[in-house]
């Protein structure tokens, strides 16, 4: 049994702009009397959007098992606290200043919108709190707007593109036309595909920006088509990814010759598209249920406890961030310090059954290798859930933007 006591409650967002709290126990384990002060989680997420599935409830009940897992040792009570924020900075900067204004929240965490969570950081900053970045994926977090107060955990945009692009690229497909998610996220992506595609000797010939939660990709993807591209790079992710692919399944582009990239790929958009449409897709990603005993370990406590849905690589980083940040608060005494927090982060190497051993660097960047994975067809998936081949497996200091080509501020040149 561990020693955390644990509690968790959401705040949706009528409740928030009306100023009350609803309150729901999730669980709670309580070993011996639990200090005034627990340390508190805020699951900053989205609950409604294209981004629901791939985090959102499944992120909550990831950090409610880090707070369960975290070990023998003094009890550390902690609270969980998660609430939607739309797909709008404004409105999550609004409820992570509530948060630790007005709830004593600590630790922000899960934030994916890569929008979201460069407002919702330098809040963060400013109030000397901690933000896990697990769900965001620009890499401006351990760029130009790194921060004392952020760890940036699952992926990020250098990474995904130096493992699809180089492989895709490598292959002889090497004229692009992307598809560009037309905000922070699709920005810093579309320049770290194109800078690994020209790296390659590939060329990216044209592109296009769309807005978010975009349900017709047909314009755009007439354009790709016409194009005469040999690959349409689809830079966006969710609800988007999955519309798009879907479309362009029905346009005939894969069909006509063009090889479809998608360069971010959630299990749960497989899983919605189906092995028949997504067959053969590769992208790079962080994790996988079925690599390895301890990956499948979790996920056998983790899927009865999320409507029998199996949990994407959003989902485990939301778990392992939390893990190891809350190792750090347990080692301190304390989270009152955010910066503190960060710092025993960074000086902790990082272990658990998802990532595996790893480390934090000092620009925020957590390291450990990525995947480059293909879908699996129909006939070759074997069980529920059975998606994924691994092509290969891509070294830490491969895939991740070397430490002095950011232009972290914190990082001595």
């Amino acid at each position: 049994m561990p020693s955390t006591a644990f509690s968790a409650r959401r705040i949706g967002r009528r409740t928030f702009l009306a100023g009350g709290v609803g309150a729901a126990v999730l669980g709670s384990t309580r070993l011996r009397a639990e200090p005034a002060r627990p340390v508190r989680i805020g699951v900053l997420t989205d609950m409604s959007s294209l981004y629901a599935d791939c985090t959102g409830q499944g992120s909550v009940l990831a950090t409610q098992l880090a707070a369960e897992d975290l070990g023998a040792g003094p009890s550390l009570p902690v609270e969980i606290l998660s609430a939607d924020h739309q797909n709008k900075a404004d409105v999550a900067a609004a409820i992570a200043r509530k948060w630790i204004d007005q709830d004593g929240v600590d630790v922000i965490t899960d934030v994916p919108n890569s929008a979201v969570a460069l407002a919702v950081g330098s809040v963060v900053r400013d109030k000397n709190k901690v933000m896990l970045a697990s769900g965001p994926s620009s890499s401006d977090l351990t760029g130009k707007a790194c921060s004392p107060n952020t760890i940036h955990w699952t992926y990020d945009t250098y990474a995904l593109a130096t493992g699809a692009a180089t492989a895709v690229v490598a292959s002889g497909a090497r004229s692009w036309f992307t598809l560009t998610a037309d905000y922070a996220f699709g920005h810093a992506m579309e320049g770290d595909v194109r800078r690994v595609v020209e790296r390659s000797g590939g060329k990216v010939i044209g592109g296009v920006r769309t807005p978010i939660n975009t349900p017709d990709f047909s314009s755009f993807l007439l354009q790709a088509q016409a194009s005469g591209a040999q690959v349409v790079g689809l830079i966006n992710a969710g609800g988007d990814t999955i519309n798009s692919i879907k479309q362009a399944v029905e346009f005939g582009i894969p069909a006509g010759g063009q090889k479809l990239v998608a360069t971010v790929l959630y299990i749960t958009d497989v899983h919605s598209l189906g092995l028949e449409t997504a067959k053969g897709l590769q992208f790079t990603e962080a994790f996988y249920w079925d690599l390895n005993e301890g990956t499948r370990a979790w996920t056998k406590r983790f899927v009865p406890r999320n409507r029998d849905r199996y949990p994407s690589a959003l989902h485990a980083g939301a778990y392992a961030s939390a893990l190891h940040c809350l190792r750090a608060v347990q080692s301190l005494g304390s989270a009152a310090d955010g910066r503190a927090v960060v710092s025993r982060m960074k000086e902790m190497p990082t272990d658990d059954p998802l990532f595996g051993k790893g480390s934090i660097r000092p620009d925020g960047r957590k390291l450990h290798p990525m995947y480059l994975f293909e879908v699996k067809s129909p006939a070759d998936s074997k069980y529920p859930w059975d998606y994924y081949k691994v092509v290969q497996s891509i070294p830490a200091d491969v895939v991740w933007r070397p430490l002095g080509e950011g232009g972290c501020p914190m990082v001595k040149a």
